[in-house]
């Protein structure tokens, strides 16, 4: 019989717990006793009473995980992030405050049903990868404790990474919510700026910074994710975007890599080894692989610590610094310092710069779906940190300092222990808004990737992939040629928000041509009595788009209505009957896929 203290703590685990009985503040006990096993003191700096988290506990609606998707689930704050009736440190007792009111994020998770357990370490004012740049005492690696925690969200990353609570919350300026992912082998999802508000947080670099979420998998972090996010008046930063329910990923995307002349691991062949193989599974998935020359994005990853954003950091601190200087922690005070050999023209011209990078930047994303990069392109020991403070917390950053600077999302996903033991991690970088794509992709690749949940020793739980219907506000839309993925035109979908819902394929009364013209060749759908099954695939897309998408479909295709072998009727393309004499009959080869294969074969 499995007990309390032998769950993996993960949301599937403990709902399928409260269904059966337990109570959730038997959990909020568990969650207590397992942060005492782990007898870590540098990973909480404040535990909330049993007596406050058993009243909250009690004091929940009826267990309703439709209404309450987060019902019963104790989580973790990281100590810049308010929690009323908790101090907020930011790593810095003098700089603390009393929190009278919770963060906007922290008062949604509520909503939803979650409770917060207590706040956890950082390194100082959140600047730094490396979770040592603290006061307190340090938090120990969950899976090696011989390597620093990560940072600076060290002890958020640490307790999910232990099985102490489902998910945390960290904040994500440099890559704080992704590199304490890849070290203690769990998800790390890094939103698009904006989508969860900043209310009630203490900031680094207010323009870059977000909330982040750490999780032992992809469902839980983006159920965190959907149940926090929402634009917030209060918020001049925040903004709308998307968080549909999380979907599979399209069949064919293009993945950009760095190439192999700005692939840098620092001499880590495990890490080089592991990233190659999580590159041949995202292959294996259907996915082409766009090597991509970095160097615009890492001349981008260099402002961050070189210029106006240093500055922004000071904003925030400047009035201690000034008053009691000791008071900070001394790399902290030596990066912040950096700011009084700045000037306002030395902040615009980085402004400047970062734009002018940007443009040359746009050419590589536009030619992608998605990025893929190490999340960290080799490990950091203890001992390597103590010798130098700086030098190892930079190349941590490799991969992730230039994220934010360029208005991307990102999520850092386990992908098996490499050839040392060690964890490994990749990362998927998407544009603002293309949260669910990256998401989508990084739960397949962890579903395949195998090993242990963090350091819990479970195994992940064999879920099925969602099969997500079109939301209120979206009409599904089935493409059966050039706009499916991977195709010249499925940009017009994705840049008007639309999403993969699925592959399908029509009822058997269809025929599909290919039509003279292009480039791009186009097919031309048609029903007829002596038809068959196509191949399709089904988009979601935005209600407000559909007429502009519509406006611009060229004679003589149409939007019509399309049954599908499931029973379901959809929008999607058509073609005029007269367009398709003297046209190719290609219905016998199934699908536009098959007719360009067929193509390139006979090529």
């Amino acid at each position: 019989m499995t007990t309390l203290s032998d769950l993996p703590f993960d949301i599937a685990s403990l709902h399928a717990a409260y269904a059966a009985g337990l109570s959730p503040a038997a959990a909020m006990d568990e969650a207590l006793a397992r942060a005492a096993a782990a007898d870590d003191p540098g990973i909480f700096l404040h535990l909330r009473p049993a007596s406050v988290l058993a009243a909250e506990a009690g004091a929940l609606p009826r267990f309703d995980p439709a209404a309450y998707p987060l019902w019963g689930l104790p989580f973790a704050v990281k100590d810049n992030i308010d929690v009323a009736g908790c101090p907020t440190t930011a790593a810095c007792p003098a700089y603390a405050y009393h929190a009278e009111a919770d963060a906007t994020v922290v008062a949604r998770l509520r909503a939803a049903g979650a409770i917060p357990i207590g706040k956890t370490n950082l390194d100082q004012f959140a600047t730094g990868l490396v979770g040592t740049r603290t006061p307190f005492p340090v938090p120990r690696n969950a899976v090696d404790p011989a390597l620093v925690p990560g940072g600076s969200s060290s002890g958020s990353a640490v307790a999910v990474a232990r099985g102490i609570v489902p998910f945390a919350l960290g904040t994500d300026t440099a890559g704080s919510g992704r590199v304490p992912a890849a070290l203690n082998n769990i998800v790390g999802l890094k939103p698009s700026l904006g989508a969860l508000s900043a209310t009630g947080v203490v900031p680094a670099c207010r323009t870059l910074d977000t909330v982040s979420v750490f999780a032992l998998t992809v469902e839980d972090a983006w159920a965190a994710f959907h149940a926090a996010a929402g634009p917030d008046p209060a918020d001049p930063w925040s903004r709308a975007i998307a968080v549909p329910p999380l979907g599979p990923p399209p069949p064919a995307l293009r993945i950009g890599v760095p190439d192999a002349a700005t692939r840098e691991f620092f001499g880590d062949g495990a890490r080089a080894a592991g990233f190659g193989a999580a590159l041949d599974r995202l292959a294996g998935f259907g996915a082409q692989i766009v090597e991509l020359d970095f160097s615009p994005f890492f001349e981008v990853a260099a402002m961050l610590y070189e210029g106006a954003w240093v500055a922004e950091r000071m904003t925030v601190i400047e009035d201690l610094l000034r008053r009691e200087p000791e008071a900070l922690h001394p790399v902290t005070r030596r990066i912040v310092g950096g700011a009084d050999r700045l000037s306002a023209a030395d902040a615009f011209r980085g402004i400047y710069r970062l734009e002018e990078l940007k443009r040359q930047a746009e050419p590589l994303l536009d030619g992608t779906d998605l990025l893929a990069v190490p999340t960290i392109p080799t490990v950091c020991s203890l001992a390597e940190i103590e010798a130098d403070p700086v030098t190892p917390n930079s190349r941590l950053g490799t991969y992730t300092n230039f994220v934010n600077l360029l208005d991307l999302c990102g999520i850092s996903v386990p992908t098996g222990p490499e050839r040392d033991g060690r964890p490994g991690s990749l990362t998927l970088l998407g544009r603002a808004g293309q949260d669910g794509l990256a998401a989508a992709v990084a739960a397949r690749l962890h579903r395949a990737a195998g090993g242990t949940l963090g350091a819990t020793g479970h195994a992940p739980t064999a879920v099925a992939e969602p099969q997500p219907r079109a939301m209120p506000g979206e009409v599904a839309l089935a493409v059966v040629g050039a706009h499916l993925s991977g195709m010249p035109l499925n940009p017009e979908l994705t840049a008007r928000g639309a999403r993969f819902l699925g592959e399908a394929r029509t009822a058997p009364r269809y025929r599909l041509f290919a039509l003279p013209g292009g480039p791009p060749t186009r097919p031309g759908l048609l029903r007829a009595k002596n038809g068959g099954a196509i191949a399709a695939e089904i988009w979601a897309l935005p209600l407000e788009q559909f007429g502009g998408f519509v406006a611009a479909v060229p004679a003589p295709l149409c939007i019509g209505t399309i049954d599908l072998e499931d029973g379901r009727s959809v929008k999607g393309f058509l073609v005029e009957a007269a367009a398709t004499e003297g046209a190719d009959d290609i219905t016998p080869l199934g699908g536009w896929r098959a007719y360009h294969a067929s193509t390139l074969t006979a090529g």
